[in-house]
């Protein structure tokens, strides 16, 4: 029997369970290739992050390799032990927790000469350099530097010290002693280390978010010490 029109147009088209298959099927490749784009996105954003984030780590401990690295000690015997009422050492190293160290934010004070003059002012010297954690408004934690020549302030200038690392979430000084045994603080004018300054401190650190976190670490060595007193 001959094929009429209407049995050509009937087998030329599709069935509704044939598009609906087909459109599952593609619904199905959008979603696959989109979910591809998005985990390389998000994969991509998070290595910018990360170098973005160690880039920022890198710089700050040049500069405090470079501060540590030029500090000024007092060395006898022009160097007393402080008797009394004495003034304590204008050169002294101390490193404490500072106001935050229930957080696990460490400080470290010191002398140096590789004072960074800001704005017009390029007078030079020997300046106080202390690292500590401040809390910004929006409760993030950020490492600056305070960088103050002679007549030197009892504590950090919290107002416009530069910021050295952002986002932190722990900071940590290690210091160590002529033996090479640790201490989490210092004082060079305590009787306890026996009126010496360390040989070495290490830092240790943690930045990020609730998501993402990045450690550094790394060990710097004074390049003048002065021994402890027998």
């Amino acid at each position: 029997m001959a094929e009429t029109m209407k049995d050509r147009f009937h087998h030329s088209g599709f069935t509704l369970f044939e598009i609906l298959i087909a459109t599952f099927i593609f619904s199905v490749i959008v979603t696959t290739i989109f979910g591809s784009y998005r985990a390389v996105f998000s994969t991509t954003d998070r290595i910018h992050s990360g170098m973005t984030s160690y880039e920022m780590i890198g710089s700050a401990l040049d500069r405090m390799a470079a501060d540590i690295r030029s500090a000024c000690v007092a060395l006898p015997p022009g160097y007393q032990p402080p008797k009394g009422d004495d003034p304590p050492d204008p050169y002294r190293i101390i490193g404490d927790q500072g106001s935050l160290g229930s957080d696990g934010f460490g400080r470290l004070r010191f002398t140096s000469f590789a004072h960074m003059p800001m704005g017009k002012d390029r007078t030079g010297g020997i300046a106080q350099i202390v690292y500590y954690v401040q809390i910004l408004e929006d409760d993030r934690h950020v490492l600056k530097r305070a960088d103050h020549l002679s007549p030197f302030p009892d504590v950090e200038n919290t107002g416009n010290d530069p910021v050295l690392i952002e986002n932190l979430k722990s900071l940590k000084f290690i210091y160590y002693d002529h033996e090479g045994t640790e201490h989490e603080a210092w004082d060079s004018e305590s009787r306890q280390f026996r009126y010496a300054t360390p040989t070495a401190v290490r830092i240790k650190g943690e930045i990020g978010n609730d998501n993402v976190s990045f450690f550094f670490e790394t060990m710097i060595e004074f390049f003048v010490v002065r021994e402890p007193r027998e």
